[in-house]
């Protein structure tokens, strides 16, 4: 994707307005300094929308970050890779292709996004015939003994493995989100488990297709990169770089009416980030590890009875 001299323009004053400001500064200073900082990131914004691309950015909560600081807020360093996995089996490899829909979109079947951020956080979702949300803030305060961190993130692996030896997750309302860490309320009861999770096979959106087709899946990919930090609509095409460094859960696919094949992915950094908290990703390229990395790791659990002795289906994002 060839770069403008405006757009690199805009990039710098994004990225670089507050790399000389002393640690002393009065607050008319930090006045100041925000408002430069915001106008450079203003400007990317607006030089990359006269750019020829399909997708479009626009102005949201982290319009006032440079990408350095937005990569180090708790809302994008969720996601640590590991070079250790143990590997599983994939109960969707004999699904056929024929059978699968042309259009998938489980919105209406997963939790309305929160309108802020849940910084950090991996959500967990459950469909009994009704939504019930599940405690987030159980995984910060008690998921914090092996490779996962709380706020710090770490692998959905180790969420999953979390969730499997408590007996479960208990209810948002029985263990409220503080979006902080806390002592860990560890006599709280299970409302859903899983008993185990499969690796979806890497490189390979065909497989990503037959798992999406019945349910929603838990990917990582890069979302660090200044097109995702202020991505507003429509399908992003071209380069945003595979440093995985966020969790999301891919929840449909489909077609655009200019036939442009994407991923429906669903975020955790509030409405006013993308299409209302959501992103659509191109479909099909020809990159080894697809969009931003989307390829590379995912995970789905395996559907289990919850107490209520239906069917549960869960997903992970940070």
């Amino acid at each position: 994707m060839a770069i403008s001299k405006s757009l690199i323009l805009g990039i710098l004053g994004c990225l670089c307005f507050c790399s000389s400001v002393p640690a002393t500064r009065e607050l008319s200073d930090d006045f100041s300094m925000g408002h430069s900082r915001r106008a450079g990131c203003v400007g990317f914004i607006e030089s990359f929308n006269t750019e020829n691309h399909k997708f479009y950015l626009g102005i949201n909560q982290f319009t006032e970050l440079t990408n350095e600081e937005f990569k180090s807020t708790t809302a994008n360093k969720g996601y640590k890779t590991s070079l250790e996995r143990v590997p599983t089996g994939f109960m969707y490899e004999n699904v056929s292709f024929d059978a699968l829909l042309a259009t998938v979109d489980w919105r209406p079947k997963v939790q309305p996004l929160p309108s802020r951020i849940r910084a950090n956080v991996c959500i967990v979702k459950l469909k009994t015939g009704k939504l019930i949300s599940l405690s987030e803030q159980e995984l910060v305060d008690c998921d914090v003994h092996g490779e996962d961190q709380g706020c710090e993130g770490r692998l959905m692996d180790d969420a999953f493995n979390f969730i499997i030896k408590n007996g479960g997750l208990t209810t948002e309302s029985n263990y409220p989100y503080t979006s902080e860490y806390d002592k860990c309320n560890s006599g709280t009861n299970g409302a859903a488990t899983i008993q185990s999770y499969e690796d979806v096979p890497a490189n390979n959106e065909g497989a990503l297709m037959q798992v999406v087709a019945s349910q929603h899946v838990s990917v990582a990919l890069d979302g660090g990169d200044m097109t995702f930090q202020f991505y507003k609509g429509r399908v992003m095409t071209g380069s945003c770089g595979t440093d995985l460094d966020h969790g999301i859960a891919a929840i449909g696919y489909g077609k655009t009416n200019n036939y442009t094949k994407y991923w429906l992915l669903k975020n955790s950094r509030g409405t006013t980030w993308g299409e209302n908290g959501y992103l659509r990703t191109e479909k099909d390229i020809p990159d080894k590890i697809g969009m931003c990395g989307l390829r590379w790791s995912l995970l789905t659990p395996l559907h289990r009875r919850a107490s209520s002795g239906t069917y549960v289906r869960m997903h992970m994002i940070n």
